[in-house]
């Protein structure tokens, strides 16, 4: 008995101490739920309110990330963040896109367990939610937010779009922001395709627990990361975007058309895009573009089939 009673205490003690001694679990990826907001500067802060304010009809709020900027929301998680323009900014005026999650503790935990860089903590904001920021293998800036518990409903009567349904931004290489996106993060393909046969200027993937995507703007310009030295404010503006989808562009057009609202630069009139989408663009006054596109084609698309379902109106 003494005999059985030492083997069964050693066995004991193995087994705990071989618990011990195994690696923790890799965390698991907190779900990516869509797009929270895009950051721009704006140098003119006036003109940029009556941009955002009375042609996009959005809610300027307080903005509890940085008390120098500001929030125009379009829902009560979705909203464009204004920046004032830093010092050495150049022809830049993006300065972060971001996504929402349900963990951004979590997240920034998975992000770090896979040696991506990621800052010691997450931030809090006054409002309740929780972010943190890191950066894509081109050096542009993502942030993860975690919305407040208890959302505020937001009243919003002429705001025309309430979906924030993509983001795009200047992308050198498909291949090398696949890493992140698509391999680290689970996006997935969407649509892609290019003004000419055989050439390819836009890549859509996904968010991975969403159908919002991120659009690679493919440039043909030097490799590498950064704006290249010859591209102008203005051709910037069309890469760095975001994209309010609709219903109907054209009943979008006709809103702001017969409301007055259409001031400053946009196009002509609504048109069908390559990817057989009704479109419409408005650009603010730093250039940023703002595309009213619909939830579905109307055509079908050139260069390749959506390869997932719309965004939900």
């Amino acid at each position: 008995m003494h005999f059985r009673f030492m083997v069964a205490a050693s066995l004991l003690a193995f087994a705990v101490t071989t618990v011990a001694q195994m690696p923790d679990k890799p965390p698991t990826r907190p779900r990516i739920t869509g797009i929270s907001h895009i950051a721009v500067y704006a140098s003119d802060p006036a003109a940029t309110d009556h941009f955002y304010r009375d042609i996009v009809g959005a809610v300027k709020l307080p903005d509890p990330e940085n008390p120098k900027g500001s929030r125009y929301a379009l829902s009560a998680t979705q909203f464009i963040e204004v920046l004032p323009l830093p010092e050495g900014a150049g022809i830049n005026r993006l300065d972060h896109t971001a996504w929402n999650t349900d963990d951004a503790e979590g997240l920034r935990r998975y992000l770090a367990a896979r040696s991506w860089k990621t800052p010691p903590t997450v931030e809090k904001g006054a409002d309740g939610s929780v972010w943190f920021t890191v950066k894509d293998p081109e050096g542009n800036k993502v942030e993860f937010v975690q919305p407040p518990a208890v959302l505020k409903p937001l009243a919003a009567p002429s705001v025309i779009g309430r979906h924030i349904i993509h983001v795009g931004f200047l992308v050198h290489s498909r291949v090398i922001e696949d890493t992140f996106y698509r391999d680290l993060l689970g996006f997935r393909p969407y649509w892609f395709g290019g003004m000419v046969e055989g050439k390819l200027d836009w890549v859509s993937q996904q968010a991975p627990d969403s159908h919002d995507w991120v659009e690679y703007m493919l440039t043909s310009g030097p490799s590498g990361s950064g704006i290249p030295p010859t591209m102008t404010q203005q051709n910037l503006g069309v890469l760095d975007h975001l994209s309010i989808g609709e219903a109907s562009v054209p009943q979008a057009y006709k809103v702001l058309a017969d409301g007055n609202r259409l001031t400053g630069r946009h196009d002509d009139q609504p048109k069908i895009g390559k990817d057989g989408k009704y479109q419409f663009n408005m650009y603010d006054p730093d250039g940023i573009r703002i595309e009213l596109m619909n939830f579905h084609a109307s055509e079908k698309p050139c260069c390749s089939p959506f390869t997932a379902d719309d965004p939900p109106e």
